[in-house]
């Protein structure tokens, strides 16, 4: 009997409580109604030319007017933008302010449905490794599918990849897979601390290595600040492929990409329409090599954040200009700004 007691009483301590799984359950049910599932349609060049495409994503509502935090991949130069709540009709979104150096965007709906609910972007600096989260999205377009973890590592800016070189990162180990991207990552008690952008795999499948933009990361980048959305996608040049492509010093970014009805289109940018391998590298060729934006150089990531402080100082009336390198000589683009 004193056997049978001692092995109920081991088995009371160490079985997993019913209030945790409970709870967890509940946090569910409490914030995946701020929840939504994001699909664009875009264009891109590729060796076969130009395809269209289709991007399944998620994202969180963080205001009550309808701004949508997400991932920048998931939307910066898309076309067509719909959002889905929970239970609800797609609705229409666009964006209106966008970090892709950091992979985070905020979208605007043209709607809120009326069980739609805010999930405040909170103080992500407390977070610490080995922190319960959550994460909400639509992995394979699965829409508000679950998984947890924890924060397996904290990462700084420009050390976990080139592609993303301002974000600061969480590592976690909750399963991300394609659809979660843009999607948010909570605390066990509903806080909202990241939206997650990508994760590394060998196998293209979820390996445990997710990574997440902190939520201060968002809101210093693109809430805070006076950002827009001028739906254009570079990359800079380094001074060989400069050299290849006969972009006169200091050199540039090379315009991957413009978005249809931005106010990039409007003032003239044109984007790449074809792929060629320059310097042992496949990248999109044909389009302007951005020079300079306001008179400020774009030939590094530090002329970058100079030319994005001045953009924010823009207002409706101001004149705005680029210089860029087309078909071997350097042209001057010049418009009034009309807004967003």
């Amino acid at each position: 009997m004193r056997t049978i007691a001692l092995l109920a009483f081991v088995l009371l301590f160490t079985a997993p409580a019913p209030g945790e799984s409970q709870s967890l359950n509940e946090v569910y049910r409490r914030v995946s109604t701020s929840v939504v599932v994001i699909r664009a349609r875009g264009e891109e060049v590729t060796a076969d030319g130009l395809t269209r495409f289709k991007e399944v994503g998620s994202g969180v509502m963080i205001t009550p007017d309808g701004k949508i935090a997400t991932a920048a991949h998931v939307v910066h130069t898309m076309e067509d933008i719909t959002v889905e709540f929970l239970g609800e009709e797609p609705v229409t979104a666009r964006v209106i302010a966008s970090e892709p150096w950091a992979d985070a965007s905020i979208l605007q709906v043209s709607v809120v449905p009326r069980g739609a609910t805010v999930s405040k972007l909170a103080d992500s600096d407390p977070i610490v490794v080995g922190d319960p989260v959550i994460i909400v999205g639509a992995p394979y377009g699965l829409s508000y599918s679950l998984s947890q973890g924890i924060v397996s590592a904290r990462w700084p800016p420009n050390t976990v990849t080139k592609d993303f070189p301002l974000a600061e990162f969480f590592q976690t180990d909750a399963v991300i897979n394609t659809g979660n991207s843009g999607g948010p990552m909570f605390t066990r008690a509903g806080e909202l601390i990241g939206i997650v952008s990508h994760n590394i795999t060998k196998s293209g499948g979820s390996e445990g290595l997710g990574f997440v933009v902190t939520s201060n990361s968002v809101k210093s980048l693109v809430v805070d600040r006076n950002r827009g959305w001028f739906g254009v996608e570079y990359v800079p040049l380094s001074a060989a492929m400069a050299e290849a492509l006969n972009v006169p010093p200091p050199g540039g970014m090379l315009v991957k990409q413009v978005a249809k009805g931005s106010v990039s289109e409007r003032i003239g940018l044109k984007g790449g329409d074809r792929v060629a391998l320059v310097e042992g590298k496949e990248i999109v060729v044909g389009g302007d090599v951005l020079l300079s934006v306001q008179g400020i150089p774009m030939s590094n990531s530090e002329d970058r954040t100079k030319v994005i402080k001045a953009l924010e100082d823009l207002k409706v009336g101001d004149d705005l200009w680029v210089t860029v390198f087309r078909d071997s000589k350097v042209v001057e683009l010049r418009m009034k700004f009309k807004g967003f």
